[in-house]
């Protein structure tokens, strides 16, 4: 038998093995049933964990409420030296923000990256978004960006300001996949954003904002019974 063929009858040998084997059924994994405990805790107490998660991944969150988060966001401006802000037309916050005296120049996201990308980097401060919820267990935002507020809006400035309303938070990712029904049809790009950009691969240094916004303000906006 010449050394050639050795390789191939070994070969052959291993695949008659695995033709003859009996198949193996294996059981679905007991998704729920993973999540059960980190789901458990009370609703009331998703604001203070998903709190207490986000600032300690570096964003600040600031407590408003619907009717007073236009304020609260014009003093995250000043106290931040913002003096452009971009947001995306045609959202659930596009007219509040266009009535309201924000004390910077807003710029809306309402042309093609290549004629606004000299803008988006050279000039605008910060950029706002909208939310599509927030997971309590790791103080993390979900976002679906789409045409009216690409992704970019929230990558590119240094300062990316969130938008979420407490109603909307859930304790997992697992909940929120759930609760929103996920299976009926994602987006091209689901979001989670933990905290600010921040990496350590050069000479293991935290460094942040190397390829995002060095800084993230999420406005936590409460029912307005509560705030």
């Amino acid at each position: 038998m010449s050394a050639s063929a050795a390789p191939s009858r070994a070969r052959s040998a291993i695949l008659s093995r695995l033709r003859a084997a009996e198949p193996v059924a294996l059981a679905a994994p007991d998704v729920a049933g993973h999540y059960a405990e980190a789901e458990a805790f009370p609703r009331d107490a998703w604001r203070t964990r998903f709190i207490a998660q986000a600032r300690g991944w570096r964003a600040e969150v600031v407590e408003t409420d619907a009717h007073g988060w236009p304020a609260a966001l014009a003093g995250i401006l000043a106290a931040k030296g913002v003096r452009r802000l971009m947001a995306g037309r045609d959202t659930s916050i596009a007219d509040a923000l266009q009535a309201n005296d924000l004390g910077v120049a807003l710029d809306w996201y309402d042309a093609p990256i290549e004629t606004l990308k000299p803008v988006l980097f050279d000039t605008i401060d910060a950029g706002i978004t909208t939310t599509l919820g927030g997971i309590a267990e790791t103080g993390s935002l979900i976002l679906w960006p789409d045409a009216r507020e690409p992704r970019t809006l929230s990558l590119l400035p240094p300062l990316h300001i969130a938008v979420l309303r407490e109603e909307t938070l859930q304790p997992t990712l697992h909940a929120a996949m759930r609760q929103q029904d996920w299976a009926a049809g994602l987006p091209t790009n689901a979001l989670l954003v933990t905290g600010p950009s921040k990496t350590a691969d050069i000479q293991r240094l935290l460094v942040y904002g190397a390829h995002g916004p060095r800084e993230l303000v999420i406005l936590l906006l409460r029912p307005e019974s509560a705030a």
